[in-house]
């Protein structure tokens, strides 16, 4: 068992485990506030955290540090239709359960029981989509609409015109990261919110730790793991599993992540007064929920990712196929997020 990327794993986890419980930190949330309130303070949060990403990830792939092309978002081939649809199927999946999987996390560590259902709901349908009964469609989906361009970044595709890849490397961040903080501190509100600001910083700069994690302290050729850094999904699909099968598997940088969100969040909020037991108001309350971790399983298996995963790690690396599944998760929010104001039932908590 790899023991540092393990280590470190839990010790990300526990850190945003306390952050996404104190802050709120979670796109759906950002997302509602923002298009429905018109308060930008949580949206703004995001953006400086995918900006510290973006800025921490491409520093340590330049400087040789982490080879961020062996992680699953520089693959050579992808299915854009199956990485959109994907995200779509998380975004309108998140707005029904009332959260990501990452914030289900974070409030089943307060006591929310609903985010237990949620949980296992998660792990199971992202297990049917990666490995069991919905495996074969997915793949076979996949292979009929496979690329396989000849640039999988957006670096790369500015180096295809001639432009150093250095030199591409550094452009292509200093103008996306140079936009989302502009737009973030743009705003006199968000200037003053000084925890939100805390918690953009540190959730980006734990996207950095997991990268180093993974694909430098826990390198080893001889007992290779994946390069990997903050994502939801497929981690809880495996801890699930590894509750159940632990004798058969060993842990890994995801399961121990997830282990150490739950316990941030879970001292937090007992540290804090903040526990308390939360349970489902209807059965139409349970079914939306169960319905909305369906798809959350089944959709982030299809886009490689969830709104942390694909929405800071994955756009860190500045891959297509992570642009197009952050794409389809706001769409999806945004279909969602307006069928809840225009159909009160979709509203109803």
């Amino acid at each position: 068992m790899p023991t540092i990327p393990v280590s470190a794993g839990f010790a990300i986890g526990l850190v945003f485990g306390v952050v996404g419980l104190l802050s709120g930190f979670c796109l759906l949330s950002s997302l509602r506030d923002w298009w429905t309130t018109n308060d930008g303070r949580k949206i703004r949060s995001f953006s400086v955290a995918l900006a510290v990403a973006l800025i921490g990830t491409q520093f340590i792939a330049g400087a040789g540090l982490v080879d961020i092309a062996k992680s699953l978002y520089l693959q050579p081939t992808f299915s854009a239709p199956v990485m959109f649809a994907g995200g779509l199927l998380f975004g309108f999946g998140m707005v029904l359960s009332n959260g990501c999987a990452s914030r289900a996390l974070v409030l089943l560590g307060k006591g929310n029981l609903r985010s237990l259902v949620v949980f296992a709901i998660i792990g199971i349908t992202a297990q049917m989509t990666l490995k069991g009964l919905l495996a074969p469609a997915r793949l076979a989906v996949m292979q009929w609409t496979q690329i396989s361009p000849s640039a999988i970044s957006a670096p790369a595709l500015l180096a295809s015109m001639g432009i150093d890849e250095s030199v591409a490397r550094i452009a292509v961040t200093a103008i996306a990261a140079g936009a989302l903080l502009i737009f973030a501190f743009s705003d006199s509100q968000f200037r003053k919110s000084y925890g939100q600001i805390a918690a953009g910083l540190i959730v980006g700069l734990l996207v950095v730790a997991g990268w180093i994690s993974t694909g430098w302290l826990g390198a080893d050729e001889f007992n290779p793991i994946p390069v990997t850094s903050l994502t939801f999904v497929s981690p809880i699909a495996d801890s699930v599993q590894y509750t159940m099968l632990s004798t058969g598997m060993t842990l890994s940088f995801g399961i121990a992540l997830v282990a150490g969100v739950l316990t941030g969040s879970l001292a937090t909020a007992v540290l804090t007064g903040r526990f308390k037991l939360e349970g489902y108001h209807s059965p139409n309350h349970m079914l939306r929920s169960v319905s909305g971790a369906a798809l959350m399983g089944i959709g982030g298996a299809m886009a490689f990712g969830c709104s942390i995963g694909q929405g800071l790690t994955g756009l860190s690396t500045l891959a297509m196929p992570s642009f197009i599944a952050a794409a389809g998760i706001v769409v999806g929010a945004a279909v969602g997020i307006r069928g809840a104001v225009v159909i009160p039932a979709l509203a109803t908590r």
